[in-house]
């Protein structure tokens, strides 16, 4: 291995290891504190409100969860197979990060799925305890906590919009966690500043 090659993949293992440190210790400490359903209201357009859910990002649910938790495992694979392709081929180094961010995050909600229901029992009505006799679930089928919450408009659709007429609303409603988020940065990095980088990966 070269030394850049070397210090390129420090890098990555370092923005792995600090996005997944604060994921977990972020659901660790609401899992431990907090029962499910609980919301502390930090500001009017901030609140921690914990939640879990067998999906996707952003509480979305679509597949059994044995298959979400594969194609987890599949995709993180496949995204560090990518990030040692963009240094091998020395790719800009920010192209390198976003997918970075994104496989971080993917490996954090992978934590969740595999080994919380395992590790935590439940959080329904109670607040949920570490290494507990017996855990809420099975191998693969821990749930994913979210906590973050952002309400920053609240209102009322007016009488004359086309969709939702006089109901409220709420923007940002999705309830999130670190994880999302450094996925959410990762895509969002590429799309905007290494679109060149993707194109050329992508030929």
């Amino acid at each position: 291995m070269d030394k850049e090659r070397g210090v390129k993949l420090k890098r990555v293992f370092i923005i792995t290891f600090v996005t997944l440190f604060i994921d977990q210790l972020s659901k660790i400490l609401v899992k431990t504190n907090m029962r499910l359903g609980e919301s502390i209201e930090i500001t009017d357009w901030f609140h921690i409100s914990f939640l879990e859910n067998n999906g996707m990002a952003f509480g979305m649910e679509f597949f059994d969860k044995i298959f979400l938790t594969l194609f987890r495992i599949i995709a993180v694979a496949a995204l560090f197979y990518i990030i040692d392709q963009t240094i091998k081929r020395k790719y800009d180094f920010g192209f390198t990060v976003g997918i970075t961010l994104i496989f971080a995050g993917a490996l954090g909600n992978i934590i969740d799925c595999l080994f919380y229901g395992i590790i935590f029992d439940s959080s329904a009505g109670q607040v949920a305890t570490l290494f507990p006799e017996e855990g809420y679930g099975s191998l693969f089928y821990g749930k994913v906590v979210d906590m973050l919450y952002f309400p920053l408009i609240e209102g009322t659709f007016p009488d004359w919009f086309p969709f939702n007429a006089g109901e409220s609303f709420v923007f940002f409603h999705p309830v999130f966690n670190i994880a999302d988020s450094a996925i959410t940065i990762g895509v969002f990095y590429i799309l905007i500043f290494q679109r060149h980088n993707l194109a050329k990966y992508l030929e």
